[in-house]
């Protein structure tokens, strides 16, 4: 996986300058994730901030015993104070070493703190990407975050071309890191809005 643990807190920024960047009009937009309109992924987003903060602590409960999959999430009145802030803790609970040792639990699922902090990365790259494709904007993940996405969905998919989230969508070898780490996650990297 990872020897050393990554600061989430550029990317986690990333995202919160997308999130800052949807307007309202769009919050009904479809998205790469098929069954996800745009409010539904800054859902799934502010959710899996707030899962993966407490899994970083190890503070386990309801937010870390639930899965994703459980409900299609939404977002409330205050989505636009609450992402950032639970992006901003996201980011800060993972600066601590101890976020990356141990076992720790999100989604449910019992996982090394390691896997969990990779899984995090993860969801903050391919997420951001999706919000960015949906709404229009330029993207431009954190490198760090995304070279250890790349490796991270490589390594899931191993031979099988399945990936951690579904088939993989061929890339070409020589294509950007972030069209294959998209690929990667079962997404078609060249996935455009409707307009």
């Amino acid at each position: 996986m990872t020897d050393t643990a990554l600061d989430l807190g550029p990317q986690a920024r990333i995202v919160a300058r997308l999130a800052e960047g949807v307007p309202d009009e769009l919050l009904a937009d479809g998205t790469p994730c098929p069954d996800y309109a745009v409010r539904n992924v800054l859902g799934h987003l502010l959710g899996l901030a707030v899962a993966f903060r407490d899994a970083g602590r190890k503070k386990l409960g309801v937010t870390t015993d639930t899965s994703p999959g459980s409900a299609v999430p939404d977002i409330g009145p205050g989505w636009r104070e609450e992402l950032p802030k639970a992006l901003d803790e996201l980011a800060d609970a993972w600066r601590d070493p101890a976020a990356w040792t141990g076992m720790t639990r999100a989604g449910g699922v019992d996982l090394p703190g390691e896997v969990a902090g990779a899984v995090a990365v993860d969801e903050l790259v391919i997420h951001g990407w999706d919000l960015a494709r949906a709404t229009g904007q330029d993207y431009a993940p954190d490198p760090a975050a995304l070279r250890l996405v790349h490796d991270f969905l490589d390594a899931a998919a191993g031979e099988a071309d399945r990936g951690a989230f579904g088939p993989v969508v061929p890339v070409p070898p020589d294509a950007p890191l972030l069209d294959r780490a998209v690929g990667l996650s079962g997404r078609d990297p060249h996935w455009t809005r409707s307009v």
